[in-house]
This record gives structure tokens, sequence and C-alpha cells, in this order.
């Protein structure tokens, strides 16, 4: 075998791939549970992830859709916990309707709050974020203390968010922030076990931006 052959990369177009890739995920996954409206967020994920059981374990709060397209809609603030979401969202469709994604982790006042208390940085952004992003989206997929601390604020009635994209990856309590906020009523997208992060965060937040702007 001659293994000095030029490599040529492909030149499709990125459309095309991202067309085909689709085509590939909806061969593969077969039948599922998913209605019409969640499958396209289901359908990132896995695009993002190339992880078809991840894909398979997200859950929907019936009106978890519907809701996010509302909140996007509306012009309110999506929170993230970190800033990969952030960079890796498609920023356009959201302030397209009025809205912005807000970070807070690396506010100077949530470093100094989170010093004070011997506590995360992240559970004191998502006590700052929700006194500005009432009816927003939050997006957290990188820290489970972000998610749990949300949680408690929902329970106490502190936090009413339009919709909790709850996807955070890791060993520790990342699968049980997300049984938490299962058990929540209010509109949730998130999955069962360990896996997930920023990428399919961004995965979903994109996909629910994509069907607002299309109406």
């Amino acid at each position: 075998m001659d293994f000095r052959t030029e490599f040529k990369p492909l030149t499709v177009q990125p459309e095309q791939i991202e067309g085909r890739s689709f085509e590939m995920i909806n061969e593969e996954i077969g039948e599922h549970p998913f209605t019409e409206e969640q499958y396209p967020v289901v359908q990132r994920i896995i695009h993002a992830s190339a992880d078809f059981e991840l894909g398979q374990s997200v859950l929907f709060h019936p009106d978890a859709i519907s809701s996010g397209i509302r909140a996007i809609r509306s012009g309110k603030m999506v929170v993230a916990d970190v800033q990969m979401i952030q960079s890796g969202a498609n920023k356009a469709r959201i302030e397209k309707f009025g809205g912005e994604i807000k970070v807070y982790i690396s506010d100077p006042d949530v470093i100094q709050e989170a010093k004070r208390l011997n506590t995360t940085r992240a559970i004191i952004s998502m006590r700052k974020a929700i006194k500005e992003a009432d009816g927003g989206i939050f997006a957290i997929g990188n820290a489970p203390t972000a998610l749990l601390e949300l949680i408690r604020l929902i329970k106490e009635g502190e936090a009413k968010p339009g919709l909790v994209i709850g996807l955070p990856v890791g060993f520790v309590s990342a699968a049980e922030s997300k049984e938490e906020l299962a058990k929540l009523d209010i509109p949730f997208i998130t999955n069962i076990g360990r896996k997930g992060g920023s990428t399919v965060t961004v995965a979903a937040l994109n996909a629910i931006s994509i069907m607002a702007e299309q109406g």
C-alpha cells in the first residue's frame, strides 16, 4: 500500500456537510419518543456530540419548546453559566429580538462575594442573574452547582425562568442536579446521566433560537 498518496481535503460546502450529517442522524436514530418540535433539539445535540446515547437521554418538560421560543421572541435575556456557551451560541438570532446572552461568573462582585461566603462563583452568579433575567432562558452546561442553586431559587420562588436548559457534564452532582431539575414543574430541557456539556447546551439553545426565527 502506498502511503505517499497526497491527501485531498473535502471541498463540500459547510451547509452540505451539515445537511448530510442530519440525514445520517435521521437514518441511524430510528424510532424515538420525541415530538416534532422536540426532535430538532435532539438532532442538534447528537450533531454536536456524535453521541446517540446522549441524544436519546434528553428529557423535555411539555412546555419547554414553546416557552423557550416565547422567551427569545420577547427579547428575554439568556443567562449562561460559562463563557463557552456565550461564545458558541448564535448571538445574532437572540439579539434580533432584543435579547442578549450574559455570563456573570467572572464579574468582580461575583468573585468577591464567592470568596466572602467561601462558596463557588457559579452559585453566586445564579443569585445575581435571577435579579436581571426574570422570564429568561438559563443555559447551564458546565457547573452542576449553578443548576442546583437555580433549582433552590426556583423552589423558594425567587427565580422564575422561562426555560432552563440544564445539561451540565461531570461526575460530582451532574446527574443528581439534572434529576432534581426534571422533578420541577417549570419548562426545562435536561438529560439523564453524567453526559452533557457546554457544546450540547449551545446546540439546544441554537435549536430553540432557530425555531424562534423561523416562526
